[in-house]
């Protein structure tokens, strides 16, 4: 009489086939959610991982628990997939998020050097995909230089000014205002490479500021360095083109954008030159960034 109500205890946590979900089952979903956030490594280069991500494919009970293990760390899954792995991100409140803030003040005390680097973050990320269809293509490889993102902020802040001159605005705004609109003046008033006796790139020069920023995207996974050419070349991962996703809404990257610093012609992205490039302190062989 006691033995049917003992035997379906277990049935909650029961596949469509009638097997339950073992310790060892959650042990492989906290399994691929540990290889997620490793954002260096390549599925195809560990069979596990990828034994791992076929079965988050084929077997939804499976796919339920990585996912619900996942959520329970304060983690987004982005994309499972053998292209991208177990993809994920961080909410605000996981101890895994790493806040652009907490990024930032380790890279400079100066509050306008903290907002300088938010900046360059935006515009490697803009320069990287510049158009709808580029987020949308999975085959899709951005590839920028660190002399380049310079070059394109700098552009950008040229626009920036001839738009506040037309529109009769300041032109001359706070350090502290927000928007894009306070972030041209700040850089171009910075020098681009600045000079040590030892040739290295000051920290606040802005193809420094540019080099920390893609440093740090590198050491996450999101770019590969590809070579030392104009300051250093980068092409995306899948990884950051799902983090990019994600926040191509955001107004910031919108309006960076429309400026029309990048151009669509025929669907290969380029940097518009400049008219005189003399006032703008670009670095020679600036290195401007290329899609493929």
């Amino acid at each position: 009489m006691t033995e049917p109500a003992d035997r379906s205890e277990p049935e909650p946590a029961a596949t469509p086939g009638g097997s339950a979900v073992t310790p060892a089952d959650a042990a492989d979903a906290a399994r691929l959610v540990a290889f997620g956030l490793q954002p260096k490594l390549q599925p195809a280069r560990d069979q596990e991982y990828t034994e791992l991500l076929r079965r988050h494919r084929e077997d939804p009970v499976f796919a339920r628990l990585a996912d619900a293990v996942a959520a329970g760390l304060g983690l987004v899954v982005l994309e499972v997939s053998p292209r991208a792995g177990m993809a994920v991100t961080a909410a605000e409140d996981s101890v895994f998020a790493v806040r652009m803030g907490d990024y930032a003040r380790r890279a400079a005390t100066d509050s306008a050097d903290r907002f300088l680097h938010g900046l360059a973050h935006l515009a490697v990320a803009a320069l990287a995909f510049p158009r709808p269809e580029d987020l949308a293509d999975d085959g899709y490889i951005g590839r920028l230089s660190v002399n380049g993102v310079d070059a394109f902020v700098r552009q950008a802040c040229r626009r920036l000014e001839e738009r506040a001159a037309e529109q009769g605005e300041n032109t001359d705004p706070a350090t502290d205002a927000p928007g894009l609109e306070a972030a041209w003046r700040i850089w171009v008033r910075r020098s681009a490479t600045g000079a040590t006796k030892d040739a290295r790139r000051p920290a606040g020069s802005t193809t420094g500021i540019v080099g920390k920023a893609v440093a740090f995207l590198t050491d996450s996974g999101f770019l590969q360095r590809t070579g030392d050419d104009n300051g250093g070349t980068y092409r995306t991962t899948a990884r950051y083109q799902l983090q990019v996703r994600d926040m191509a809404g955001s107004a910031a990257m919108a309006e960076l954008l429309e400026l029309g610093v990048v151009p669509v012609t025929d669907g290969t992205a380029s940097l518009l030159p400049a008219e005189d490039t003399d006032d703008l302190e670009l670095v020679a062989d600036a290195g401007l960034p290329f899609h493929s």
